[in-house]
């Protein structure tokens, strides 16, 4: 018996994040047509929006992520609810947060945030419609009294979704500082 309760949990830590990614990698393949609510143009690669360079699509990405970024430290929840897809999540010190609470908490004043750096950007292209950013923060910012933890990693998501480029995933992860002499 005691080698069978063994064999369900370490299939059970191990299976689950499998079916996660798995979902996670079926959930990127849905065809935009499938997905409704996503009719505020933002930006695509082929022309930008006002504000937004025309060069290429990692350029469009990374002053989309640059825009958040300043959007995050004005409190403009406004930004946010148009950069964000419908379907957004983010993962981040406090757990999973869906678009509409990362909207609520942007546009609040629980947070307040001094000054940011974003830095070292990559872009992968996954697909034609389908980009990753990956990149290094570090921000003061200060969330219900308490600092935030910084520096950090930043994985970002985009999806196109008809004619414009929406961030689907945003995930943080704490950056190892390293030992001054």
């Amino acid at each position: 018996m005691k080698n069978k309760i063994v064999a369900f949990f370490l299939t059970a830590f191990v299976m689950t994040p499998l079916v996660m990614v798995s979902v996670a990698i079926g959930w990127l393949l849905v065809p935009a047509s499938e997905v409704s609510g996503q009719d505020k143009p933002i930006a695509s690669s082929s022309k930008a929006s006002p504000g937004l360079p025309s060069g290429t699509l990692e350029d469009t990405l990374i002053a989309l992520e640059k825009k958040s970024w300043e959007a995050w430290k004005n409190r403009d929840g406004k930004f946010f609810d148009e950069f964000l897809s419908d379907d957004h999540l983010e993962v981040g010190f406090g757990g999973i947060a869906n678009k509409a609470a990362v909207v609520n908490m942007v546009g609040s004043p629980v947070c307040t945030v001094k000054s940011y750096t974003v830095e070292k950007f990559t872009c992968t292209h996954i697909d034609t419609n389908v980009a990753v950013l990956n990149y290094y923060a570090a921000q003061d910012t200060v969330c219900y009294g308490k600092p935030v933890p910084s520096p950090v990693w930043v994985t970002s998501l985009f999806v196109k979704r008809g004619e414009r480029w929406v961030n689907v995933l945003y995930q943080h992860s704490e950056a190892m500082q390293s030992k001054q002499n």
